[in-house]
């Protein structure tokens, strides 16, 4: 059964109010679809702060923060690139907790260890906590990038 992002949105509308939680989110893959599929949803500033879509690692760098260095020595596609993406987004904002999402959506720039649909996700918390995983997505391109969203979205209203 496919699930419906707007339906998830809701969701997580919900949780935030009800949490009193305000969110921001940091993209590089999914190219600002998650904030697009957030704002979708009408009232959506009273719980979205709002998001980079950082898609070059020279944008990661200028405005989340992530050391160049970082980036080449462990990938853009990595455990601590993600996290780094998430901490760096709340230093610019006033949300509680900031998703990342960096990945290979394809068709190309897989490699043996890095398979086009591996994906990163890190939730960074205003208390310090961060949390990472990595997924891999089966599909297209538009698929993989639907999958990382919806990925992000569930796992916030844990």
């Amino acid at each position: 059964m496919e699930k419906n992002i707007e339906g998830l949105v809701a969701e997580l509308a919900k949780h935030c109010l009800d949490k009193k939680i305000k969110l921001a989110t940091a993209e590089s893959c999914t190219g600002g679809m998650l904030a697009s599929a957030l704002v979708s949803l009408p009232g959506s500033s009273n719980w979205y702060d709002g998001g980079v879509v950082s898609y070059s690692n020279e944008m990661k760098e200028s405005l989340l923060n992530v050391p160049l260095a970082v980036i080449e020595k462990e990938g853009a596609v990595s455990k601590v690139v993600a996290e780094l993406m998430a901490e760096g987004v709340l230093q610019h904002c006033h949300a509680d907790i900031a998703v990342a999402i960096t990945g290979i959506a394809g068709p190309g720039g897989g490699t043996t260890e890095k398979p086009v649909g591996t994906v990163w996700f890190a939730w960074a918390h205003r208390n310090g906590e961060v949390h990472a995983e990595i997924k891999c997505f089966q599909g297209d391109r538009t698929q993989i990038r639907e999958q990382a969203v919806i990925n992000a979205i569930e796992y916030i209203h844990l």
